[in-house]
């Protein structure tokens, strides 16, 4: 099973694509076939087939068949987990792994 640093680092690699990363902001308006994502982009159709992969392999975005149309959209609990990761990543709370910095003494310890 995947831990959740492991998991967030597949979502980030994902999203290290500039390609990926517009087509997130077009399915963040809504479900959209292929062709319509297609239509936003100067690749080839089997490129645009490899990005969805990544993309649902990841988890970020969801897949179904609509008789000869394949639709997409993100996966809204995904892209909240990954928001939710980076707000307790870069905030101090009960899960910090490490507490006690030794770094910090106070001046009343010298």
């Amino acid at each position: 099973m995947e831990n959740k640093y492991e998991k967030n680092a597949k979502i980030l690699k994902a999203l290290s694509d500039t390609n990926r990363l517009r087509i997130i902001d077009l399915l963040s308006c809504g479900e959209m076939c292929a062709c319509h994502i297609l239509e936003n982009f100067n690749f080839t159709q089997p490129t645009l087939s490899h990005h969805m992969k990544v993309l649902i392999d990841c988890g970020l975005v969801e897949a179904r068949k609509d008789g000869i149309w394949n639709l997409y959209k993100l996966n809204l609990n995904n892209a909240n987990r990954l928001v939710l990761f980076f707000m307790n990543l870069i905030t101090e709370n009960d899960e910090c792994e490490e507490k006690d910095n030794k770094c910090h003494k106070s001046e009343d310890n010298k």
